[in-house]
């Protein structure tokens, strides 16, 4: 999620700048990708309150300040919520922002900021709930362990490349995944049983197949799990291929077993699975277009089957993340340059996507959704108009319907509901 020759961090992401040419003046891209020119109101905004925490070394840990994360009492209590920027941008955050939300209604309530992490760009969380993770997108790219108790930085640990872009945690709740765009690679880092990160187990470069028409190299965009744990699978935008690997539970090491080629220039981007296990769902960036894959849980092949489209109309769009609700029933999808959110009925157990509508997402560059734990709500995070837009979802239809006013957030990149 990226910007053609846009500079960030100290290094150049020229991610978009032969496969979109001059069209790409301010670009999408890889798990981060700021607008570097924010509108007045975008560098103005940011969560209340300032929950500072001291700068620290790659490997050394330091205490923040701030008191622990209230703990949900009830069904309507609020629920925490965690922001991603880039604190490198323009306008862009000093941190992680803290909110919390009201899952009856969605109104968010900004908590402050935990800083000391640079550019957490993406977010995730372990499976026990404890310990946040987030990529630190800089050229000498880093992945950093938060504790949620008490909102301690536990240290941060090399990627081994250049702009990381997405982390996932393996279902065993032992391995940090992440892939570096900048480089086209991913890495694998043991997590302890506190949840700190330990020295980086693998590193898998994409070096085959060549790059995609107008792309300069390999570009990991994204790196997952199958449904099952028994497989790992990477989303390469500049190889345009998704590669399927097996994790040694062990060492941590990978092991390539299979590749799926999208159509040349497709320029996928993010991948998620039906919860039935035996299709999902490619966004592709560059070509604006998604596509339905069959999936074989035994031996870990992806076959990608024919693009269709995103409900964009004939406009410029970047198609960034594509979501499954719970039951498998309906999927949604972030359009950047159109702004909308697509949804598509989700028939034949899962082999096909119908579009229905689209709905405007309240903002400007929708970077990346997420549906909250209950799937009730979604959130849009809005990279270029600095803001989190949340959305009722209709159970029965799937419908989406906006819930209030977007809440400010500088250069709004990830939100994360827990």
């Amino acid at each position: 999620m990226g910007e053609a020759g846009a500079e960030r961090g100290g290094w150049s992401r020229r991610r978009f700048a032969g496969a979109l040419g001059a069209a790409a003046l301010t670009a999408t891209g890889c798990g981060g990708g700021a607008e570097r020119t924010p509108s007045p109101s975008e560098a103005a905004s940011s969560p209340s309150g300032d929950a500072s925490a001291p700068q620290r070394s790659r490997a050394a840990s330091a205490p923040a300040p701030e008191t622990a994360p209230r703990t949900p009492t009830g069904p309507s209590a609020p629920r925490p919520l965690y922001l991603g920027t880039y604190t490198s941008a323009e306008g862009g955050g000093a941190g992680i922002g803290l909110a919390e939300y009201d899952p009856a209604t969605g109104r968010i309530t900004g908590r402050g900021t935990l800083r000391g992490v640079p550019d957490p760009s993406y977010l995730a969380v372990h499976p026990d709930g404890r310990t946040l993770y987030a990529v630190d997108e800089r050229e000498d790219g880093a992945v950093t362990a938060v504790r949620l108790a008490g909102r301690r930085v536990l240290g941060s640990r090399s990627t081994g490349g250049a702009g990381p872009c997405h982390l996932s945690v393996h279902p065993s709740g032992r391995w940090l995944l992440s892939a570096n765009y900048g480089s086209g690679s991913v890495a694998v880092h043991p997590i302890g049983r506190g949840g700190a990160l330990g020295e980086r187990a693998d590193l898998v470069v994409h070096t085959e197949p060549a790059p995609g028409p107008g792309q300069e190299g390999p570009h990991a965009h994204q790196v997952v799990t199958s449904p099952d744990g028994r497989y790992v699978l990477a989303v390469d935008l500049g190889t345009d291929t998704v590669y399927t690997y097996r994790l040694d539970p062990r060492t941590g090491r990978l092991a390539e077993v299979a590749r799926a080629r999208t159509r040349p220039g497709a320029g996928p981007r993010h991948l998620t699975f039906h919860p039935g296990g035996r299709y999902a769902y490619l966004a592709n960036e560059v070509d604006d277009t998604v596509a339905v894959c069959a999936y074989d849980p035994g031996t870990g092949r992806l076959t990608v089957g024919e693009p269709q489209g995103t409900g964009s109309g004939q406009g410029t769009n970047y198609p960034a993340q594509i979501l499954v609700t719970t039951d498998g029933a309906y999927a949604f999808l972030a359009n950047r340059g159109h702004d909308s959110i697509a949804r598509y009925a989700v028939e034949a157990s899962g082999a096909r996507l119908r579009l229905l509508d689209t709905v405007p997402v309240a903002g400007a560059f929708p970077r990346q959704i997420a549906l909250s734990p209950d799937g009730r709500l979604l959130f849009a995070a809005n990279q270029r108009s600095g803001t989190v837009s949340v959305f009722h979802v209709d159970g029965a239809s799937g419908a989406l319907r906006l819930a209030g006013e977007p809440f400010a957030s500088p250069v709004a990149v990830c939100a994360l509901p827990l």
